[in-house]
């Protein structure tokens, strides 16, 4: 008996259900719950702040000692220098500030995961780093988007999606001069790695590295210090394509000495002497 009529037949019924699939695995993943998230907020700052105050800077790629930090949000203004860590999320949250980690409970489905605020705490850190301003102007932010109650009390700069408009909005306390939020601004897009998807893979390649076991031996290298603050001390990893940072040697025999160390470190090991 030939069967080939009735499985076209099937397929012809069923064929449309492949690309719905397909989407409905899209919608559900973290990569399209960030990006939703991230719109949502870029979206509201763009509506409710105004634009000759408040100068919004979305997906920031900074270079650290370790490798790289990724910064969701920043927005400067004479009020300070806001760092925002967005999470789109639903369920139940629980955490404290001091917390490692918190829970999101769905129904009978419980998930841990990195408390925010020490997410964000490296970013922040980062920013103080680079930037010649006050730590005491710098303000760490995270906004939940999505179906989520909060279960616990948490602290204020932890909010819901509306909320982060009226958080910033309450600060009224003049911090920077227009000078220099002009020079802050441009600093934070002089320092920040060229966006794409180059340095989003670099990055998430750097994420992995940390997660993963350390090995029983290291190759030596020269331990990466403090990287030059200047857009001019930079250039093009040989190795991966990536940017590379000029650093100074903290350690060994060749300390107080610069090299070229890959941003990346230590997804990339590459080093190239200087000059």
């Amino acid at each position: 008996m030939d069967f080939s009529p009735i499985i076209q037949q099937v397929y012809g019924a069923l064929w449309y259900l492949i690309p719905l699939a397909i989407l409905a695995g899209i919608l559900k993943s973290p990569w399209f719950k960030g990006i939703t998230g991230e719109f949502l907020v870029n979206t509201a700052a763009r509506l409710f702040l105004p634009k000759d105050e408040y100068h919004l800077i979305k997906d920031v790629t900074l270079p650290t000692d370790d490798g790289t930090t990724q910064i969701d949000h920043i927005i400067v203004s004479r009020y300070g220098v806001f760092v925002i860590e967005t999470k789109n999320m639903k369920g139940w949250i629980f955490g404290s500030a001091n917390q490692k980690t918190w829970t999101q409970k769905i129904y009978k489905h419980t998930h841990k995961f990195q408390n925010p605020l020490h997410q964000n705490y490296k970013h922040v850190k980062t920013l103080e780093a680079l930037l010649d301003i006050p730590a005491s102007a710098i303000h760490s932010l995270v906004v939940f988007v999505g179906d989520s109650t909060f279960k616990t009390e948490l602290p204020e700069n932890v909010v819901y999606a509306g909320g982060y408009i009226r958080y910033i909005k309450a600060r009224r306390e003049v911090i920077l001069s227009q000078a220099a939020v002009e020079t802050v601004t441009a600093q934070i897009k002089q320092l920040r790695l060229q966006r794409g998807f180059t340095t989003n893979r670099q990055h998430v390649n750097h994420l992995r590295q940390k997660k993963a076991p350390s090995p029983s031996a290291a190759p030596a290298i020269v331990p990466p210090a403090t990287a030059s603050t200047t857009p001019q001390s930079q250039k093009q990893c040989p190795k991966c394509g990536g940017t590379m940072v000029l650093r100074t040697a903290r350690k060994g025999q060749n300390a107080g000495t610069q090299f070229w160390g890959c941003a990346t470190y230590p997804a990339c090991r590459e080093v190239v002497k200087h000059p």
